[in-house]
């Protein structure tokens, strides 16, 4: 077998990964300047390169490629709350920090979306019935249940507390987006100031 046979398959991958690449930051832009529920799969198409067969090969429906790009955003950010838990001593700690790493992770995603005006947002986190946000959410509950009783607050409610605490961030973070400027530190210390007073209060009585 030839170097080049050898190299095709290698090529074909690297060909594959830039394809679904395309198409989801296509669908990012679509879903951004005309909204969900307005997009098309042919919209999506026409912010490619690709012809529609191609489109094809790799997602059926728009709501697929919604999916994915939630799955795909969702999977970063986890990886960033790795390295917040690696970090936080604390609760405050790792509140602050989870809240920052979140708030500063939508506002890069939706980047190009804020410089271009764009009215709809591709708000991608707010989901909670995917796989990846699942997980997500169920470490976040892993580590407030471990350091909270390491801080020695135990009986607060955890799985209140997670609820709350995530629903604190994409609620929150919606609005963030919708401000000018943007402003991360600023979400971040309300965030991370309100939900550590009501743990303290909790864990108080």
């Amino acid at each position: 077998m030839d170097a080049k046979a050898l190299l095709e398959p290698g090529k074909r991958a690297r060909s594959k990964a830039a394809n679904r690449r395309a198409i989801l930051a296509a669908g990012r832009r679509v879903f951004a300047r005309i909204g969900y529920e307005a997009t098309t799969v042919r919209d999506i198409i026409r912010e490619t390169d690709l012809a529609s067969g191609t489109f094809y090969n790799y997602f059926k429906s728009k709501e697929e490629v919604f999916e994915a790009i939630a799955e795909d955003s969702t999977h970063r950010y986890r990886e960033l709350l790795s390295h917040v838990r690696e970090r936080a001593v604390t609760a405050e700690d790792y509140m602050r920090q989870a809240y920052r790493a979140y708030f500063a992770f939508i506002a890069q995603e939706n980047e190009e979306a804020l410089t271009d005006g764009a009215p709809h947002l591709a708000l991608i986190g707010v989901r909670v019935d995917t796989p990846e946000m699942l997980a997500v959410a169920a470490e976040i509950r892993a580590d407030l249940e471990r350091i909270l009783s390491a801080d020695g607050s135990p009986r607060i409610d955890i799985e209140y507390l997670t609820a709350a605490a995530i629903g604190i961030a994409r609620e929150m973070g919606e609005i963030m987006l919708m401000r000018r400027p943007v402003d991360v530190d600023g979400a971040t210390d309300f965030a991370s100031r309100m939900v550590m007073a009501s743990v303290k209060e909790l864990a108080a009585k």
